[in-house]
């Protein structure tokens, strides 16, 4: 069996032919970092061809410290984890805060599967991190409000509470790319009444109003250009009512059901990552738009919700200096339910 240091030999003497290739100097570094990391060459070989949900906890501390090492760019790290976890089986509600709190038995991570939210934020979290524990870390960060763990504390609502918790990560760019294109929304949030029905606890907050907007789907091209590797999208659904005038938001109610990250194709087209069933999946959007939309009207007849655009949210340049701003330079900061500092 051919060894990485006999792979890299026998890519070295081929691409030498190649003026102006970079392979032989990208490998040579991916070399140097291993031996410096004191990292087996040969594995990081294999996980490099492995896909990422067949990982274990240890193949994912050795992968995040050979990519941190060799990837500087937070967007292609992030566009690099997001392809490789392609094919993750999808499943719906899979976190919970076991085996800090009771109220939901899932665990705070999972590498085997992912719905929507969880794709995301595993895939931001690794991407940031240099390790299993600040992966660890910063996923909690990033999944609860102030990096308070527990289930009242969790980013329930992706624009009420995701995009604001989160603002040291990504930032709000609707209004700019959508201009007089934008459509508002509003909505009622009584998270008491959520934490009744869903966990069977007695919360006592207030009902909050949420005044929004959305990019509609047909206006996409306003925002296409615009759009950057690693932004967060935020797929705006609605029920809709017959005849009602797309300025009232269709008559219908308004949240966000979806989420994913923009990438790019080879050609340039703007692409969406994100995990749907029954797998994770990169698509062009205007390709996902045309699967989405072409049988509104039966969902609208059955009074059911369906798209009717896009929040796009901006991944911030120096995510983890706007973090320790918040956070001090510890940052990530997390506690645990008893209010103790969380260490991974």
């Amino acid at each position: 069996m051919l060894t990485f240091l006999d792979i890299f030999a026998l890519v070295a003497g081929l691409v030498a032919l190649v003026p102006g290739s970079e392979s032989v100097a990208q490998i040579n570094e991916q070399f140097a970092a291993c031996e410096r990391l004191g990292l087996d060459a040969d594995q990081i070989a294999s996980l490099q061809d492995q896909p990422l949900y067949e990982f274990t906890e240890s193949e994912v501390d050795t992968y995040l410290r050979f990519l941190s090492a060799t990837e500087p760019d937070l967007r292609q790290r992030i566009i690099h984890l997001a392809r490789k976890n392609i094919g993750q089986p999808y499943e719906l509600y899979l976190l919970g805060e076991m085996p800090f709190e009771p109220y939901d038995p899932q665990p705070i991570y999972c590498l085997g599967k992912s719905d929507c939210v969880v794709f995301a934020e595993h895939t931001y979290a690794m991407a940031l991190a240099q390790n299993w524990p600040s992966f660890m870390k910063m996923l909690q960060r990033i999944r609860y409000r102030d990096g308070q763990l527990g289930v009242t504390t969790r980013n329930h609502y992706t624009e009420v509470d995701w995009n604001i918790s989160n603002r040291w990560l990504v930032e709000d760019i609707t209004a700019p790319l959508a201009g007089d294109k934008a459509v508002d929304f509003s909505e009622t949030i009584d998270r008491a009444r959520f934490f009744k029905n869903r966990y069977q606890l007695q919360v006592d907050v207030p009902v909050e109003k949420h005044e929004d907007i959305y990019l509609p789907y047909v206006e996409i091209d306003e925002a296409k250009q615009e759009l950057q590797d690693g932004d967060f999208v935020n797929i705006v659904r609605a029920t809709v009512k017959p005849d009602a005038p797309p300025n009232e938001t269709f008559g219908g109610s308004v949240f966000v059901g979806h989420v994913g990250l923009i990438a790019h194709g080879p050609n340039g087209e703007v692409h969406l990552i994100h995990s749907t069933p029954p797998q994770v999946r990169e698509e062009p959007i205007d390709e996902y738009i045309a699967r989405s939309t072409e049988d509104n009207a039966i969902k609208d007849a059955a009074g059911k919700p369906r798209l009717v655009g896009f929040k796009f949210l901006r991944l911030r340049e120096k995510p983890l200096e706007h973090l320790q701003q918040i956070d001090g330079p510890a940052a990530p900061r997390v506690t645990l339910p008893s209010g103790n500092e969380a260490q991974f």
